[in-house]
């Protein structure tokens, strides 16, 4: 066999192992996830009746901010979003299976939520508020009479919610959009589920 036969065979050799080895590498980069849907009010609209049922008497529907159907956490099942107000929800979190967090002093550096769940407003109309989430569970999603994860956060200084996209990294998700009153008068935040919990994230203020 002729040298340029043998080198000819040699490169051909070479290609053919380079494909082999690339192409598994190429099937192993996996793509983004699609983003999640975006979110719609539940039909019919969420009452006091639910809201009893999965949080305890101490709480109900605040009056005012819409209500939000939509995947947080990235499952594939709907998730529900409502703002309520609650009475010592602390006391009644182990009796009604939900977890009460504070993603927003969390993000100041106050972790202990029995120490900042005294931490009260002095605004009347502000005393007791929180969000209320639920995660849906199976076909049913959030209606499911199965146990769901459920979370009430508190302390949270939203005027008005909304629930859209949020790009992160690696994906997109629904994050709940918050603009807020008091103290972060004139700023925006955004809530997010991170894989483990909910997570408060500053957005920045208004240019006007």
């Amino acid at each position: 066999m002729s040298f340029s036969k043998i080198v000819s065979l040699r490169v051909s050799l070479i290609v053919l192992v380079i494909a082999a080895t690339s192409a598994p590498l190429a099937a192993e980069k996996k793509l983004p996830p699609p983003p999640p849907a975006h979110a719609k009010a539940p039909v019919p609209a969420v009452t006091d009746e639910y809201i009893h049922k999965e949080f305890g008497e101490n709480c109900s529907l605040l009056g005012g901010p819409p209500q939000f159907v939509g995947d947080l956490d990235g499952d594939g099942v709907d998730d529900l979003i409502v703002a309520g107000r609650c009475k010592n929800p602390l006391a009644d979190q182990a009796e009604y299976g939900f977890r009460v967090t504070d993603p927003y002093d969390s993000f100041l550096g106050f972790g202990d939520v029995k120490v900042t769940s005294t931490f009260a407003s002095d605004v009347p109309d502000r005393k007791g508020v929180c969000l209320l989430i639920v995660h849906g569970v199976g076909p049913e999603a959030w209606r499911s009479d199965k146990p769901k994860p459920k979370f009430l956060l508190i302390n949270l200084p939203f005027k008005t919610l909304s629930v859209k996209r949020l790009e992160m990294k690696k994906k997109t998700v629904l994050g709940i959009y918050m603009e807020e009153k008091d103290e972060g008068e004139a700023t925006s935040s955004v809530l997010f589920w991170d894989g483990k919990k909910y997570r408060y994230q500053l957005l920045g203020a208004d240019l006007e």
